[in-house]
C-alpha cells in the first residue's frame, strides 16, 4: 500500500499566509495548481519570445508538487521563514527531509519518476517555478488590497521587489502584459 497521493490530497488543508489577515483563506493545493498554470505560461512566453527551449510541460508539474513539502512541515511564513541565514538554512534542510519522507511513501519502482519533480535539480526550471510562485504571492496580494485589506500592501510592495530582482525577460513581459488585468472588476475584463 502506498500513501503518497492520500497525503499529497491533504495540501487542500494547509492554508497559506497564517501569520495575515485574510479576506479569503487560500490552501497550497489552490496555490499550486495555480503556480503550475504560471510556471507552464513563463515557459511558453520564454520560448516563443526569448529563444529559450524550457520544457513548459515539466514546469507545469513542478508547479503541482513545488510546495507538496508544507503536507509534512506547514506553511511557515516567509517573515520567520528568511528572518536570517541560520534559520533558512535549517528550513531548507527540514524542506529536503519534509519531501524525502514524501517520496518514500511512493512505490520504489516510480519514486524515480517522482524524485525530478517533487525534488528538482534543474537550476533553470527551478528558478521559472520560483518566478511563478512569486507571481502567484503578487496575485494573492492584488486580491486582497483590492478587497480593501491593506494588511496585505507592504507584502505586495516586497513581492513586487523580488519579482523585479529575478531577472528573468519572461518574467517581466508576462507581468507587463497580464498582471494589469488582476486590478479590473469583472465586468472590465
Amino acid at each position: 500500500m502506498s500513501s503518497f497521493f492520500a497525503m499529497t490530497a491533504r495540501m487542500k488543508y494547509i492554508n497559506r499566509w497564517g501569520l495575515m489577515n485574510n479576506t479569503r483563506y487560500e490552501n497550497i493545493s489552490e496555490h499550486s495548481l495555480q503556480v503550475s498554470m504560471l510556471a507552464h505560461a513563463l515557459c511558453i512566453f520564454s520560448n516563443k519570445r526569448f529563444g529559450t527551449s524550457y520544457d513548459a510541460e515539466k514546469a507545469a508539474v513542478i508547479g503541482l508538487y513545488h510546495d507538496a513539502g508544507e503536507i509534512i512541515t506547514g506553511d511557515m511564513p516567509t517573515p520567520i521563514k528568511y528572518y536570517n541565514a541560520d534559520i533558512k538554512s535549517s528550513y531548507k534542510e527540514i524542506e529536503r527531509i519534509a519531501e524525502e519522507r514524501l517520496l518514500s511513501l511512493l512505490p520504489e519502482d516510480i519514486r524515480g519518476e517522482y524524485e525530478e519533480i517533487v525534488s528538482p535539480t534543474d537550476s533553470e526550471l527551478q528558478k521559472i517555478v520560483k518566478a511563478a510562485d512569486k507571481l502567484s504571492a503578487l496575485i494573492k496580494c492584488i486580491e486582497e488590497v483590492r478587497m480593501g485589506n491593506m494588511e496585505f500592501s507592504d507584502a505586495k510592495a516586497s513581492t513586487e521587489r523580488s519579482l523585479s530582482e529575478m531577472d528573468l525577460d519572461c518574467l517581466d513581459a508576462f507581468i507587463a502584459e497580464f498582471i494589469p488585468a488582476f486590478y479590473k472588476t469583472l465586468d472590465e475584463l
